[in-house]
């Protein structure tokens, strides 16, 4: 199964920032660790930083598997998705003009411009997703590093001459 990169959990976790307590987040939902919503947090909770990775990996594992359907991504294009599903949730991304635009094989602007629209909260453009839809929209255009990788012949790797 397709999984993030490094590259993409960690700007996820800088986006979110960490928490360790309960907050209410822009959408008024009750958050802890790096953006954990659910029934299992609750005003007063307290967790450790590793215990807010492992909701995050958690969490995203159940995003990985959903975008993963949508399409081929190569990885920067899958990062730039999960980020997105994280933040927003995947009913949204899968029923968005932004995916629409994707998978209709729009250009580069459109969906730039796709990925730019969602920057409200409360009825407010938010400086955060202003930061995070631009770095989204920057990666999902970026080359996939592991594409070497994928198309060199390694029969040749152990050989001795």
């Amino acid at each position: 199964m397709k999984k993030i990169s490094d590259i993409g959990l960690n700007k996820i976790k800088e986006f979110e920032g960490l928490r360790l307590k309960p907050y209410f987040c822009q959408g008024h939902r009750l958050t802890i660790g790096y953006g954990h919503t659910g029934a299992d947090v609750n005003p007063g909770d307290t967790i450790t930083e590793y215990w807010a990775e492992h909701l995050l990996k958690a969490d995203l594992f159940e995003i990985e598997k959903q975008v993963a359907k949508l399409g081929d991504w190569n990885q920067p294009q899958f990062d730039a998705l999960v980020s997105f599903a994280y933040n927003m949730g995947f009913y949204k991304l899968k029923t968005s003009t932004l995916l629409k635009t994707i998978l209709e094989g729009g250009s580069m602007r459109a969906i730039k411009k796709e990925f730019k629209r969602w920057v409200y909260a409360g009825g407010k453009v938010q400086p955060g997703l202003v930061k995070r839809r631009e770095w989204e929209a920057r990666r999902f255009f970026e080359p996939d590093e592991m594409e070497p990788m994928k198309v060199r012949d390694w029969s040749d790797f152990h050989k001795t001459e």
